[in-house]
C-alpha cells in the first residue's frame, strides 16, 4: 500500500505542476518538472536496493503477469482468456496499469484525419471482475492488482511497465505481455519449462514477437527477433529499432535458442532480474527505445536471452483509429504535435546509455543521464 500510495501522490503532484504551466512548454521545461517531482516521490523506491528485491521470491513456480493498458477495448478478454487456458491458473498474478478516459473522451484519429467524441472507454478492471470468473480471481483470491491512471496522466508505455513492476509481490516469475492478448491452453506451462532448461537459468530471459492473433501458430515453433535497423524518421531520432521475428526452427527444441534481443510484448524472465535491474521511470513519453534498452541492460546485467520454444498468445498488432498516448500529450499541453518535441529530447538518455555519440555524456543535457547506476547498463558485462 506504501508503494502504490507513492505512486499516486506523483501523479497527482506531477500534474498539477502541469496544469500549472503557459500552453506548449519547452521540452526542457516539461522535463525538469517531471525529473524533480520523480526524485521526490519515485527515486526512494529503488535508491539503495541494488541487489534486494521488495519481497521474498517464492519457489512455487508462481507467475506475476505484468500489463499496462491504454484505452484498450480488448484488456478484459486478455485476463479471461490468461484465466481460462492456464493449467495452474491460481499460480497467476496480475499487475495491471489501466490507463483510460472517464469523460470528455475522444476517439483515434479516424478516416480523413477526423476525430470525435466518444462515449468513455470500457473499465477492464471492473468487466472481469464482475464476471464469475473473475469475482474469484479479484475478490476471493486477490490475483488481480490494479492501478488507475485517469488518460491525461499517462506517460507513455514505458513509465506504465514501471508502474506496473511495482505491483509485484514476489512471485517466481516475471511476465510481460500486451493488454491486447489472446493465451493458449497451458501457456503458463511452457515458459516455466523452457528457462529452467537454459544452460544460463535463472539469469535467464525468454522472450519474442508473439504471432498476430488471426494467425497465432500455436502448433508451430515460436520464432526468434534477430533483426534491427537504425530508424529512419525524425520524429523516431534514428533510434535502434528491432525487426519482425523469423522463424528458424522446423521443429519443437527441448532446449530454447539464444536471441539477441527483447520484445516488449512477450518477456518471462526469473523475477531476481528486479533486484538488479529495476524499470526505469526517468523515460515518460518515449514508445522507441524501449525494448533496445531492455536487451541492453539485461545483457549487461549478465542475463542471457533466449525464444521460447511455444507460441503461446497470439498479438493485435493493429488497432486502427483507436486512441495514442501521444495524441493525448497534445491536448495536455494545449499544442498538437509537442509529444514529438519531449519524446525526442528525452530519448537521448536511451541513446546516451546506448552509446550514441551524438549523444554522448560529454553533449548531452546531464540532468537526463541521473541514475545511471540503477537504471542504465549493468557492470556485470561490458556495453561491447
Amino acid at each position: 500500500k506504501s508503494i502504490v500510495s507513492r505512486l499516486e501522490s506523483f501523479l497527482v503532484d506531477l500534474h498539477r505542476k502541469y496544469e500549472a504551466l503557459e500552453p506548449g512548454p519547452k521540452a526542457e521545461v516539461v522535463w525538469g518538472i517531471y525529473r524533480d517531482v520523480a526524485d521526490e516521490w519515485l527515486l526512494p523506491l529503488d535508491r539503495g536496493r541494488k541487489g534486494k528485491t521488495y519481497f521474498p521470491i517464492r519457489k512455487d513456480d508462481s507467475i506475476f503477469v505484468s500489463i499496462a493498458s491504454y484505452r484498450d477495448e480488448n484488456c478484459a478478454n486478455t485476463l479471461k482468456t490468461m484465466y481460462e487456458k492456464a493449467a495452474h491458473p491460481d499460480k497467476v498474478f496480475v499487475g495491471l496499469v489501466q490507463q483510460n478516459c472517464l469523460e470528455n473522451c475522444y476517439s483515434g484519429v479516424l478516416e480523413g484525419g477526423k476525430i470525435e467524441h466518444i462515449p468513455p472507454d470500457d473499465d477492464c478492471y471492473q468487466i472481469f471482475c464482475s464476471s464469475e470468473q473473475g469475482k474469484k480471481r479479484c475478490y476471493q483470491n486477490n490475483q488481480i492488482r490494479h492501478f488507475f491512471i485517469n488518460e491525461t496522466e499517462s506517460l507513455g508505455p514505458a513509465v506504465a511497465r514501471y508502474f506496473a513492476s511495482k505491483l509485484w509481490f514476489g512471485e517466481t516469475y516475471f511476465m510481460q505481455v500486451d493488454s491486447h492478448s489472446i493465451f493458449n491452453e497451458n501457456w503458463d506451462v511452457h515458459p516455466i519449462q523452457d528457462i529452467k532448461a537454459t544452460p544460463s537459468f535463472p539469469k535467464s530471459c525468454l522472450t519474442h514477437y508473439p504471432p498476430g492473433h488471426d494467425n497465432p501458430n500455436f502448433d508451430k515453433p515460436a520464432s526468434r527477433i534477430c533483426g534491427a535497423k537504425f530508424t529512419d524518421t525524425d520524429i523516431e531520432s534514428q533510434i535502434v529499432r528491432l525487426t519482425v521475428s523469423d522463424s528458424f526452427e522446423k521443429e519443437f527444441k527441448k532446449v530454447p535458442c539464444k536471441a539477441p534481443f527483447v520484445g516488449a510484448g512477450y518477456v518471462f524472465v526469473h523475477s531476481s532480474f528486479l533486484a538488479w535491474m529495476p524499470f526505469d521511470p526517468y523515460v515518460p513519453w518515449v514508445f522507441m527505445g524501449e525494448e533496445i534498452m531492455f536487451s541492453l541492460r539485461l545483457y549487461t546485467w549478465g542475463f542471457d536471452i533466449y525464444s521460447p520454444t511455444h507460441n503461446t498468445l497470439g498479438h493485435f498488432y493493429v488497432r486502427k483509429h483507436k486512441p495514442k498516448f501521444w495524441e493525448t500529450v497534445g491536448r495536455v499541453f494545449k499544442q498538437p504535435g509537442i509529444h514529438n518535441k519531449i519524446q525526442m529530447y528525452i530519448i537521448n538518455r536511451v541513446k546516451s546509455f546506448i552509446g550514441y555519440p551524438e549523444s554522448s555524456p560529454e553533449i548531452t543535457d546531464e540532468t537526463l543521464l541521473v541514475y545511471d547506476d540503477i537504471y542504465g547498463p549493468g557492470s556485470v558485462r561490458p556495453l561491447n
